[in-house]
């Protein structure tokens, strides 16, 4: 199980691909969506997952960054 920052992920026998968030179920993939995802996590494992489970960019990172207490 490869676990980078919160996001993981686990090959199944069956070839099925497990992606985790901090130890919880978050998708599985499986067949070409599997294979496809397997080659592009090699790059960037944390932005590749993220992207894969949806959780990636919701439209408020730009307030967040303007927010007193993240400056």
């Amino acid at each position: 199980m490869a676990q980078a920052h919160g996001f993981g992920h686990e090959v199944r026998k069956d070839g099925s691909v497990v992606i985790t968030h901090h130890g919880r179920p978050a998708t599985v993939l499986r067949g070409a969506r599997a294979a496809r995802f397997l080659e592009e996590v090699v790059a960037n494992p944390q932005l590749t997952m993220a992207r894969w489970t949806g959780n990636y960019k919701h439209g408020n990172e730009r307030v967040a960054r303007n927010h007193r207490r993240n400056r």
